[in-house]
This record gives structure tokens, sequence and C-alpha cells, in this order.
């Protein structure tokens, strides 16, 4: 039996990962933002170990989730599933005044991972459309660009990649890896989505709790367990330390090394 830290895991893809790694007989701990939705993922999920909340767009709720999350572990894996799709018409920025996508997309994995014990595993979940993204250090939060939604997602799940194989160079004792769920039927994904739920769980779940002689690798990036060629820039060491620094910058909070 593995213990496993899911976040974003009060619906979708987060939610059916849950489902399966407890039908697979693991030991699973949930994540919502809100005690609200707490509530319902406990009353959908009873078989849980527990179910912590917290805000992932506000850098002090990442923090107290961090603090939450390790009281209830240690953890063999954990899955950093949470996530926000790109289709807001206008730039947001959170209470910390971080543009809102870069701020849930990549610093909140990135600080839960600084301020975490490292696990045996870490799973990060991008897209497909991180082939798209483009890592502009010189205005990343899009305060001087024309604001383009669809974009700043793309660099966001770019970024996810770039941060796995970042961690799977810095630590080798753990294994780090990124997911393309596929185009999931979910809230996100919307009605016209090609993939069924149980589909964008399926490769996390493998990651996360099959044998060690499955589970030999680091910083790949996978579709349906397949072994996929990620965005050029994610393989590049120099754009992976500009993001471990720009995270750093922005949170306070180096990467222990």
């Amino acid at each position: 039996m593995s213990s496993v830290f899911v976040t974003g895991s009060a619906d979708g893809i987060g939610l059916e990962t849950a489902r399966a790694l407890l039908r697979g007989g693991h030991r699973v701990v949930l994540h919502a933002r809100s005690e609200a939705r707490a509530a319902q993922v406990r009353t959908a999920v009873p078989d849980a170990a527990a179910v912590v909340v917290g805000d992932v767009s506000e850098l002090t709720r990442i923090r107290a989730l961090a603090l939450a999350a390790n009281a209830l572990g240690p953890y063999d894996a954990v899955i950093h599933n949470v996530g926000v799709g790109g289709g807001a018409a206008r730039r947001e920025a959170t209470p910390d005044g971080i543009e809102r996508i870069l701020a849930i997309n990549v610093l909140a994995p990135y600080l839960l991972t600084a301020l975490m014990p490292p696990p045996r595993r870490l799973v990060y979940l991008t897209s497909g459309l991180e082939a798209g993204g483009r890592p502009d250090f010189a205005d990343p939060q899009y305060t001087h660009r024309p604001w383009q939604g669809m974009q700043a997602y793309s660099d966001s799940k770019m970024y996810d990649v770039v941060l796995a194989f970042a961690v799977a160079r810095l630590w080798p004792g753990t294994l780090s890896n990124a997911v393309d769920p596929g185009w999931i039927k979910t809230r996100m994904g919307g009605p016209n989505a090609t993939d069924e739920l149980p589909d964008g769980a399926e490769t996390q779940v493998w990651l996360a709790t099959a044998p060690e002689a499955e589970i030999g690798f680091t910083g790949r990036y996978l579709k349906r367990r397949q072994d996929l060629k990620a965005n050029p820039a994610a393989y590049d060491e120099s754009v992976q330390d500009r993001l471990l620094a720009l995270c750093a910058e922005l949170t306070g909070q180096e990467l222990p090394r």
C-alpha cells in the first residue's frame, strides 16, 4: 500500500485519481480549495484518509496547506493535479499581485514541492498544449505583453514540465515525471473533450504506485504510459534554473538542493 497526496482532488481528474488509488487499496489524502468543497468530497469519498483545505491562489494559504498535508504524511507519492484553465478574457491577479494562471498552475506545485519532504515519487500534471509554451522570463506574468489566456495557459503547462525535469535533475532520490492526461470530459475540459475520465487518471496512478521495477525512470513526459518528447525548452537546464529562480523570487522560498 502506498500513501499518496493528490492536490486539486475535489472533482474532475483529481477526484478520479483519488478514487482509482483507493480502489487499488492505497491510502489517499485529498485536497479541496474551500471548506465547502472539502465537505462535499468527504461525502463523495468517505474512504479517504483525510481532506486538507487550501486555496492555492494565495501564497500564505499554500504554506498552510503544506503544513496541514505534512502533518498527515509521510507520503510515498505526491500528485500535483491542481490547475486552472486559460479561458479568462483578461489578465487576473491573485491577492499577492501575481498573474493567476502562473500562480495556481506553477507556483502552487513549486511551493508545495519546496515545503514538503521529498517523497519517493512526484507527478506533475501538464497538458499537450505545453508544446506551444514559450519561456518568456522577461515578462512571465503578462505585465507588459498583450493578454492571451490560452498562451498563458500553454506557458504554465510547459513550466510544469520544466519543473518536473528540474526536480528530477536536482533530487536524484525522487522519481519526478510529468503527465499529459489528455483532453478529458471534465468541467475544465468541456463537453467536446475526446477522452473519458478514467483515461485521464490512469497514468498518474501507475506512476505513483507501480512496483519499483516498472517505475525506475525520472525526468520523463508521458501520456497513456508512453514516453513522449516534451517542449524542447523543458530539457534546457538554463531554462530549468531560470524557472526555479523565478519561482523562488515570487514565493520567497528556495527549492531545497
